[in-house]
């Protein structure tokens, strides 16, 4: 950070600033605790008096902008205010914590230490990013507004991402798209999920980002008078029945728009829900709310038809992260569908402000919520012995889910499990030893096995067997944390036991023969019973994989001259060093991360320092990232990937910005999908128009008939995306070709 004392115009803004935090602060009345958030402000700004941001603004106006979204956007208290202000103090300056604590106290202490970042804590190979997530996350054991306050942090980062060279803003992008907006989904905080989203989507996709910011804009107008000719009525009947409301539309987030243009192949003006009403009433003490949603829910459609398949009653049934209100889709003016929010000001509150809202409105008497029981789970998770954080990291995300299935036991007691969760996880879900002694289940009274995937509604009997041990593969189906975790965990005790078996095994043959084990022997039977290890001929002997009966035999066989283990030693021993000196890393990377990476004419050309992924294919014309692999070659993949999704998130240090030039004379390999009518020389047109028409080369086709429908898929050679669209709408043209999607990175897109 470059040093720079502050003018007396930036002293001016940055008073200005915290002036208009205080006012934001309208929760905090106790006047000491005013008092200890002035005194934090002059404490900070002391600190980094002399520091600026990379966009030059004073360094100082960073935890202030921190401090207001804890304040006024999560409604957190004066603890975490003065958390935020003091939060990069430690970390950037020569203050301690022992400083902070003397000055602040323990508690503000604690979640300075919570937020400070550090490297290297774990696993030495695993990204920093990752190693500060986990400690991040280990603080949920003591305080969860260590998270809140780093979320915040996140945000304004976010904010003021512009400032950032290109590789910077796609690594922290992709961290807060694969991290950061699903935690925040998950503690609640919607408002601010959908900001990280939306902002994620910026620096990842700019070109689709403007292109729907911009549509929204244009049809802003029309949207406010539909808006306004839908509620009317609605207003109208709500207030004949005493109904103390708020009424108000919102278009739908960027990034959500986006995700159900990608997820129907539809166009920004075929989304039919772009927006949604929502309806924030004050309750009636007297009657249960959710009586009176209902009943709301029954004067709208009084006025408008519903779609019955489209009600979500998160009132009888909140969400894990505790949210709470009844959604409704009706037919509206003009035929358009509009999804209908009903809540009461308290829903609403939990619903914009989280895990802070969440806390707000608990009784000392109330059950543990599912929010609750969300945190004790990622907290039993980081109390397991774990020393690979990319794969604590895995294991956290699937937790992270944001579509739940709600089965129950044979009691009736309800179980919250992700989509898609099998048997095996829900008996995991119930406790270890249910899990660990599963053998199948009864879903809805028919029996399954621990593989078969649950549905809402699912009522479920896991069934057990003293005898059943842990199978290694459970692990292909099972999919929450817990139940992944609990697995591995059986299988190392049980391969531990094996061990122990098996050398016990081995001691008592070679006694009998009258030989004691040592390091001559075991390599003789490592070498006989083609093991590759110590341990791995331990475990199969005690699994009764292996058998001793022909031990003598296969020490036997097994003893050769000396010469010819002299000849193996020195082999060996030349070959390990050839391999090290090719791993060894050159001293001084080539590569530079902070400049964007051209993809130039001559990709073949000896040297080249690149290639294109083949989980994503991209081609010229797609926005694109490289990543710098171990041996310095620069892997392309498009940045709508989720494997560079993941790369950004858990290796973002190795992230290069890239940009396509001119590729006219080459070609590269692109897949499409079509679907259409089936009649006499469909095949041969098709073919026509891409070899013929637009003298592109076929690599493979496949089309299969069925019931007067054909569909198929082509790899074929382009050589950008303008060429591969002009294909497309070319194929378009074809009589009986009814759709046309290029697929990429394991999902289909219609290019329009």
């Amino acid at each position: 950070m470059e040093i720079k004392i502050q003018t007396e115009e930036e002293v001016r803004d940055i008073n200005a600033r915290f002036s208009d935090l205080l006012d934001h602060c309208t929760h905090i009345t106790d006047p000491e605790d005013i008092k200890l958030i002035k005194k934090a402000f002059h404490f900070a700004n002391e600190a980094h008096s002399n520091m600026r941001r990379k966009s030059g603004e004073p360094y100082i106006i960073h935890p202030i902008s921190v401090s207001k979204i804890v304040a006024h956007e999560i409604g957190l208290g004066s603890s975490s205010v003065v958390s935020a202000l003091l939060h990069d103090v430690v970390e950037d300056t020569e203050y301690t914590l022992e400083d902070i604590s003397f000055n602040f106290g323990d508690k503000i202490s604690a979640i300075i230490d919570g937020l400070t970042k550090i490297a290297g804590v774990f696993d030495k190979k695993s990204s920093i990013q990752v190693e500060n997530f986990r400690k991040l996350l280990l603080t949920l054991s003591d305080d969860v507004r260590v998270i809140l306050i780093k979320l915040a942090d996140r945000l304004d980062n976010m904010r003021t991402l512009d400032s950032l060279p290109r590789n910077k803003q796609l690594k922290i992008a992709g961290e807060t798209s694969f991290l950061f907006a699903p935690l925040a989904h998950r503690l609640g905080l919607y408002t601010i999920k959908t900001e990280l989203e939306d902002l994620a989507l910026k620096y990842q996709n700019p070109e689709i980002y403007h292109e729907i910011l911009q549509k929204i804009r244009e049809s802003e107008k029309k949207r406010l008078l539909f808006i306004n000719k839908f509620s009317l009525p609605i207003i109208e009947k709500l207030s004949e029945h005493n109904i103390k409301f708020d009424i108000s539309g919102r278009p739908k987030s960027i990034n959500s728009i986006f995700t159900k243009m990608e997820a129907k192949k539809v166009k920004f003006e075929e989304i039919y829900d772009l927006f949604a009403i929502r309806i924030v009433f004050e309750p009636n003490p007297n009657i249960p709310e959710k009586v009176q949603c209902w009943n709301i829910y029954s004067l709208i459609t009084d006025i408008y038809m519903p779609k019955p398949e489209r009600i979500r009653d998160w009132v009888s049934t909140p969400k894990a992260n505790g949210y709470e209100a009844l959604h409704g889709t009706v037919m509206g003016p003009n035929g358009k569908w509009v999804e209908v929010q009903i809540r009461t000001t308290r829903m609403n509150d939990i619903a914009e402000r989280g895990f802070a809202a969440h806390w707000k409105y608990k009784n000392n008497g109330q059950v543990e919520s599912e929010l609750d029981k969300w945190i004790r789970r990622i907290r039993e998770l980081l109390d397991k012995p774990n020393s690979d954080a990319l794969e604590f990291m895995d294991e956290f995300k699937l937790n992270l889910f944001s579509s739940e299935i709600l089965v129950f036991t044979p009691k009736g007691q309800i179980i919250t499990l992700p989509q898609n969760a099998s048997v095996i996880d829900f008996a995991y879900e119930i406790h270890t030893e249910i899990g660990n002694k599963a053998i199948g289940a009864k879903v809805n009274q028919k029996l399954v096995p621990l593989s078969h995937t649950l549905s809402s509604g699912d009522q479920v009997e896991v069934l057990t067997s003293d005898i059943q041990r842990t199978q290694r593969e459970w692990l292909d189906y099972a999919i929450t944390a817990r139940a992944k975790s609990n697995i591995k965990i059986a299988l190392r005790a049980e391969n531990k036991m094996r061990i122990e078996t098996g050398k016990k095994k081995l001691e008592e043959e070679l006694r009998e023969i009258n030989l004691h084990p040592n390091s001559r022997i075991i390599k003789k039977l490592i070498n006989g019973y083609d093991v590759s290890s110590k341990d791995e001929l331990y475990s199969k002997i005690g699994g009764g994989i292996i058998s001793l009966d022909n031990l003598k035999k296969v020490l036997k066989k097994n003893t050769r001259s000396k010469w010819i283990r002299y000849w193996e030693l020195t082999y060996s021993k030349n070959l390990q060093k050839s391999k090290k000196a090719a791993e060894r890393p050159s001293k001084r990377s080539s590569i530079d991360t902070e400049k964007p990476l051209i993809i130039r004419e001559g990709v073949d050309e000896p040297g080249k320092n690149y290639r294109i992924a083949k989980c994503c294919n991209p081609i010229p014309g797609d926005e694109i990232i490289g990543y710098k692999s171990p041996n310095e070659t620069i892997i392309i993949h498009s940045s709508k990937c989720p494997t560079a999704t993941k790369l950004m998130s858990s290796h973002g240090n190795l992230v290069v910005s890239a940009r396509w030039t001119s590729h006219k004379i080459l070609s590269f390999l692109a897949s499409i999908k079509i679907q259409g009518i089936d009649k006499i020389g469909i095949v041969n047109s098709i073919t026509n128009v891409i070899s013929h028409d637009l003298n592109a080369n076929i690599r493979k086709i496949n089309i299969e008939t069925h019931d007067g429908i054909f569909e198929g898929s082509i790899e074929l050679y382009v050589h950008d995306t303008k060429h591969l669209n002009n294909l497309i709408m070319n194929l378009f043209k074809i009589n009986g070709v009814v759709s046309v999607n290029r697929i990429e990175a394991g999902r289909d897109k219609q290019i329009q």
